[in-house]
C-alpha cells in the first residue's frame, strides 16, 4: 500500500492555541486536527503562570487534543496530558448522525464548542473536552467532519439503506 504524507494544510494561531490540520492519504483519507497549548517564555507569561497555577492544575496539564476523522471507520477524539498519558475514544461512523456547533453561555464567559450527535447517547459528545478553542479554529474541523458524515450517508443511500441512518 502506498501511503502518502503531507505536511500540515491549515495552521491557524493564537495567544492560546494553535490548530494544524494533516492529511494522510493512502487506503483511506485520514484527516487529523490538533489544537495545541501555546507555551510562552516571556517573564510576563512566566509571572501570569505563577498566578494561576491553580487553572493549570484543574486542567490536569494539557498538552494538545485532537481529531483523527476516518471517513469509513469514524472519528477517534485523542487527549494528550503533559505527563505522558493519552486519553482516547472511538465513536464509529456509523454511530455519528451530526456534528454541530454550539455556543455555551455561563455566568462568567461565552464560548463555542464542536460536539457529535451520536445515537444511543443522551449527551452530545464533545470533540474537545477539556480545550475551548476559538470558532475559527472549530469551523474546519466542522467541515471535515460533515464531509465524512454525508460521505456515510451517501453510501448508506447506495447500498439501499436508509432506514438505518434515521433509527
Amino acid at each position: 500500500m502506498d501511503v502518502h504524507y503531507q505536511l500540515p494544510r491549515a495552521a491557524i494561531s493564537t495567544k492560546k492555541y494553535s490548530y494544524v490540520c494533516e492529511d494522510r492519504q493512502g487506503f483511506q483519507i485520514i484527516t487529523r486536527h490538533h489544537v495545541v497549548v501555546e507555551q510562552g517564555a516571556s517573564f510576563i507569561g512566566m509571572c501570569i503562570l505563577c498566578i494561576l497555577v491553580a487553572t493549570a492544575i484543574h486542567r490536569n496539564g494539557i498538552q494538545q487534543e485532537s481529531v483523527v476523522v476516518m471517513p469509513t471507520l469514524g472519528v477517534q477524539l485523542e487527549t494528550y496530558y503533559r505527563s505522558g498519558k493519552v486519553f482516547r475514544r472511538f465513536v464509529p461512523m456509523g454511530n455519528i448522525l451530526a456534528a454541530v456547533i454550539n455556543e455555551a453561555v455561563t455566568p462568567f464567559t461565552c464560548y463555542w464548542y464542536l460536539a457529535l450527535i451520536v445515537r444511543d447517547e443522551r449527551k452530545l459528545v464533545l470533540v474537545f473536552q477539556e480545550l475551548r478553542p476559538p470558532l475559527d479554529m472549530l469551523v474546519p474541523i466542522w467541515k471535515s467532519l460533515c464531509s465524512a458524515i454525508a460521505n456515510k450517508m451517501l453510501q448508506q443511500s447506495n447500498d439501499g439503506d436508509w432506514s438505518s441512518s434515521f433509527a
